[in-house]
């Protein structure tokens, strides 16, 4: 069993209420934090916003690095805290052990960049022999708020960019996944960042988060989890940046001239990786009529593949959802789609957080399940007329992150791409396909169009000053 401690300015707190964190699988204790209180957080916000020291950009550089290499030495034993906590396949856990090596290094690179600008001042009549000259500043204090689903490669994506910006961050981890967050937060201080430029805080809500998100001293806040609580830290935080990404209900769009073993394949990773628990999983497979019968069928076959089980467990594919609670709600919904007039073809079945892959045929359109954010591996497949009835359908929802379209026609994958109201279309991949240093971020519910990703980020957690010089 792990036990740690919410860290101010990289001490951890003493004497606060101890949470405890079970497996989603077992119901085991698998780790206990101390938690921060309203003084703990307080205490971290003037730690950051009083910092001035701010190690230089290869400084900086060199910290992103031997963290990098930090976790690198220890991604197995990384890789295993996300699924006792998480209730992840190791597969997945693995996954995003590595993902999070990516965006350490993309940080560190993008450190050593400097994306300042010349500006000569004598290009009109009005102007006069000077030059203008921007530089990218740090900015005093950020805050991030972090979900269970990735709950190392999220905190990574605030983290790496704010480290590389030079700013102080505070974070606050889900309290469903803390320990993987506050495991990585000690290779940042281990590899030499100062402590007051990363603080990890857990605690109730009015104290920690709340506290954090109203502060004036907090200049970003960067929120990544469900739409209602989005809104209401945009309603709520004041005069600050924001940067929010809250969830999808993505698409993918199979036309009838798709490869077949590609879409299946597509259809399959897109629904039950991560346990279907990611904004980017592919929430409606809108499917053209003249292949659906076929394509369900493949489907429903490839779904077998796709064990569910003990997370710890090699064999399996699949984990848990996050608590029962989750698969209780994936029940209801299905419950709901089949009183409807859908069809389980394949999954269905729950026992705790475990929730089998489960493929939906004849899903009506006004289903809660497509028409919310269903975060399992649910498959539920739509048919659809044409490409633009299939257009039509995917734009229908108040989301807008992310999409798939599987076609080997480039005017169709052209006029997709022009017609999907969201923020990233790929062609033949899934929704989510990105890369760590890719702009990412959706529109509508899905977020305000401020884009991540180690660059954008990078730009969210610093602020350009502009100067001039005679010349």
């Amino acid at each position: 069993m792990i036990a740690l401690a919410s860290l101010v300015a990289g001490r951890p707190v003493n004497g606060g209420a101890l949470l405890e964190v079970r497996s989603p699988y077992s119901g085991a204790v698998v780790g206990t934090v101390v938690q921060a209180g309203r003084a703990d957080t307080a205490a971290a916000i003037a730690a950051a916003t009083s910092f001035r020291a701010t190690p230089t950009r290869y400084e900086r550089a060199e910290i992103l690095e031997k963290t990098r290499a930090a976790l690198e030495s220890r991604r197995e034993e990384f890789a295993r805290i996300i699924s006792s906590e998480a209730g992840l396949a190791l597969r997945e856990a693995r996954y995003e052990v590595g993902r999070t090596l990516d965006v350490l290094r993309f940080a560190a690179m993008e450190t050593l960049r400097d994306d300042g600008q010349i500006f000569s001042c004598d290009i009109s009549a009005q102007g006069r022999a000077r030059k203008i000259f921007t530089t990218r500043e740090p900015l005093r204090c950020a805050v991030a708020i972090t979900p269970f689903n990735h709950p190392l490669n999220q905190v990574a994506h605030k983290v790496g960019p704010a480290i590389a910006a030079g700013t102080p961050i505070i974070l606050k981890p889900s309290e469903k996944a803390p320990l993987v967050a506050l495991s990585f937060a000690a290779l940042f201080h281990g590899a030499g960042l100062p402590g007051p430029m990363l603080s990890v805080l857990l605690g109730p809500t009015a104290d920690v988060a709340e506290a954090l998100v109203r502060h004036p001293d907090v200049e970003v806040v960067a929120f990544t989890g469900s739409v209602p609580v989005g809104k209401r830290i945009a309603a709520t935080a004041g005069y600050k940046k924001l940067v929010l990404e809250l969830g999808g209900n993505d698409p993918l769009i199979v036309l009838d001239d798709a490869d077949p073993e590609l879409a299946v394949t597509l259809a399959a990773e897109g629904s039950f990786r991560n346990s279907g628990q990611r904004c980017t999983a592919i929430k409606r497979i809108l499917v053209q009529a003249g292949i659906a019968p076929e394509f369900t069928r493949r489907l429903v076959e490839k779904t077998r593949e796709y064990v569910s089980g003990d997370p710890l467990d090699e064999a399996t594919r699949v984990g848990t959802v996050i608590d029962e609670p989750a698969a209780i709600y994936l029940e209801e919904v299905v419950r709901e789609a089949v009183a409807a007039g859908a069809r389980v073809l394949a999954g269905g079945g729950r026992k705790g957080a475990l929730f089998e892959p489960t493929v939906i045929a004849d899903v009506p359109r006004d289903c809660r399940m497509v028409v919310s954010e269903s975060f399992g591996p649910l498959a539920p497949v739509m048919v659809v007329r044409d490409l633009d009835d299939a257009l039509e359908l995917a734009n229908s929802t108040a989301y807008g992150l992310s999409s798939g379209v599987v076609t080997t026609n480039l005017n169709s994958a052209l006029k997709a791409v022009r017609t999907l109201r969201c923020g990233s279309v790929n062609i033949n991949e899934v929704p989510g396909f990105r890369v760590e240093s890719s702009p990412f971020g959706g529109i509508k519910d899905s977020g305000l169009g401020v884009k991540e990703g180690v660059i954008e980020a990078i730009k969210g957690y610093s602020y350009v000053k502009t100067f001039s010089l005679p010349w």
